[in-house]
C-alpha cells in the first residue's frame, strides 16, 4: 500500500510544471505572515515531570523558566500515584507562552510499585483522548482548544551511579511510544565527574538493551544538525537546578554554595543544564511540538479510528465506512434485542411453570384441608346429635320422676 502511494505520488509531482514569474507577486512574504500569526495566537508547551518525591522536578522547571512557580512540596505517604497539572501564561519579548507542568505526585513512594506507571498512561491517553474528541465534533474549535497533550518528558534519575531501577526502565518503556521522552539525572553534582561518566554510558546501554526509545534531537535541519547531533551524544543530561545566586567574581550567577565550593548552574564544565535548555526551548520546541502530533498523536488516533472500524482502504469512502460500521452496529443491537427477546421468553414459561406448580401445591392444601373441615363437622355433628339424644332421655327420666312423686303425694294425701 505505502509503495502505490509513493508511486502516484511521484506521478503527480511529474504532472507538475516549473513556471517562471515575469515581476514581483508578493507570496514570498508568507512565511512572515505565518510568523505574525503565530506570534498573535500564541504558543502552548506542555511538560511531564517524572521522579521520585524530592528528586528536584520543581527546582529545575523553575530554573529552566528563571521564574518561582511556588509550587507546593508533597509528602512520600501518599497510596498511589496522582498528577497534578497547572498552567502558566508566560511572555518573552513579544511572544506569549502557555506552559503547563504535569507532576507526578507520589511516584517511587509505594511498596508495590508495579503499577506506578499506569496513573501516568492514563493521563497521557485521556489528553489525546479529549484532543480526538474536539477534532471528531461536527462544530470545532481547534484554534481555541487548549491544547493539554504532553510534548516532552523530562524523565528524573536518581544518582546512584549504578544501574537504572526497574521502575525507571518498566515506566520509560510504557510512555516510549506516547511521548518524547528526555532522561535526566538529576542533582548530578552528588557524584564525581568519573562516575557521572561511567553511569551515563550505563544507563544508555540499559536503554538501548531494554529496547527503549528516546527523543532524538531532529538532524535533517542542516542549521541545527551538527549541534543536535552532538547532543544526542550527551543523552542522559546530568544537571543542576537552583534559583539562588552567588557571587562568583565580579558577577552573580545561579549556583548551590558548598563548603568545598560551588557549582555553577549554568556553566557547561560543571552540569548539563545549559544543554538541556538549549535543546529543550531554543533549539527544538516546535520540533517536540510537532513530532507530539505527528507521530505520538497520530499513533493513538490511528488505533483509536480502527477500534471505530476505519481502515487505509482505498476501495470504501468515509461514508461507505461509516454506515458499514453502522450497519454492523445495527446487527449487533438486533442480535442483542433477539437473545434478550428469546431470554425473557424462557424466563416467562420458567415462571408460569413455578406459578403453576405452586397454584397445584396450594389447591392441594386447599383439598386437604376442606377434607379435614368436613370430617371435623362430621365429629362435632355426631356428637351434637348423642348430645341430644342424652338430653331427651334425661328429660323423659325426669319427667317420669316428676309424674311418679305426684301420684305418691296424691296417695299419701287420699290416706289421710
Amino acid at each position: 500500500m505505502a509503495n502505490v502511494d509513493a508511486k502516484k505520488d511521484m506521478k503527480n509531482l511529474a504532472n507538475i510544471r516549473n513556471a517562471n514569474l515575469a515581476g514581483h507577486v508578493g507570496f514570498d512574504s508568507l512565511p512572515d505572515q505565518l510568523v505574525n500569526k503565530s506570534v498573535a495566537d500564541g504558543f502552548c508547551f506542555n511538560i511531564l515531570c517524572i521522579g521520585e518525591t524530592g528528586i528536584g522536578k520543581s527546582v529545575l522547571i523553575d530554573t529552566l523558566f528563571n521564574t518561582q512557580f511556588n509550587s507546593v512540596p508533597a509528602s512520600h505517604d501518599l497510596p498511589n500515584v496522582r498528577l497534578k497539572a497547572h498552567t502558566y501564561d508566560l511572555r518573552e519579548s513579544n511572544v506569549r507562552l502557555k506552559l503547563t507542568v504535569v507532576d507526578t505526585v507520589g511516584f517511587g513512594d509505594q511498596i508495590d510499585k508495579s503499577d506506578s506507571y499506569k496513573p501516568i498512561v492514563d493521563y497521557i491517553d485521556a489528553q489525546f483522548e479529549a484532543y480526538l474528541q474536539e477534532e471528531l465534533k461536527v462544530k470545532r474549535a481547534l484554534h481555541f482548544y487548549h491544547d493539554t497533550r504532553i510534548h516532552v518528558c523530562l524523565y528524573f534519575i536518581a544518582p546512584t551511579g549504578h544501574s537504572l531501577k526497574s521502575l525507571d526502565l518498566v515506566t520509560m518503556k510504557k510512555l516510549d511510544t506516547k511521548v518524547n521522552i528526555i532522561p535526566v539525572i538529576a542533582k548530578a553534582d552528588t557524584i564525581t565527574k568519573a562516575e557521572l561518566l561511567k553511569f551515563k554510558q550505563k544507563i544508555m546501554v540499559e536503554l538501548v538493551s531494554n529496547g527503549v526509545q528516546l527523543y532524538q534531537f531532529p538532524t535533517d535541519d542542516e542549521t541545527v544538525a551538527d549541534v543536535n547531533n552532538a547532543m544526542n551524544g550527551h543523552l542522559p543530561f546530568a544537571i543542576v537546578g537552583s534559583m539562588d545566586e552567588v557571587k562568583v567574581g565580579n558577577k552573580m550567577v545561579k549556583a548551590r554554595q558548598y563548603p568545598w565550593g560551588t557549582v555553577q548552574v549554568e556553566n557547561e564544565n560543571h552540569c548539563d543544564f545549559v544543554r538541556l535548555r538549549e535543546m529543550l526551548l531554543r533549539t527544538n520546541m516546535e520540533d517536540l511540538r510537532e513530532n507530539t502530533h505527528a507521530r505520538h498523536y497520530e499513533l493513538y488516533r490511528r488505533c483509536k479510528l480502527q477500534e471505530m472500524g476505519f481502515a487505509d482502504n482505498e476501495t470504501m469512502s468515509l461514508q461507505e465506512t461509516y454506515e458499514q460500521k453502522r450497519n454492523q452496529h445495527l446487527a449487533e443491537l438486533q442480535r442483542k434485542e433477539d437473545e434478550m427477546r428469546q431470554m425473557f421468553v424462557v424466563r416467562v414459561k420458567e415462571k408460569e411453570a413455578e406459578l403453576k406448580e405452586a397454584e397445584k401445591e396450594l389447591q392441594t392444601k386447599f383439598e386437604n384441608l376442606k377434607k379435614m373441615h368436613a370430617d371435623e363437622k362430621k365429629k362435632i355433628d355426631d356428637k351434637r346429635r348423642m348430645l341430644d339424644e342424652e338430653i331427651a332421655a334425661f328429660q323423659r327420666r325426669r319427667t317420669a320422676v316428676t309424674n311418679t312423686m305426684a301420684q305418691a303425694t296424691t296417695i299419701s294425701k287420699k290416706k289421710k
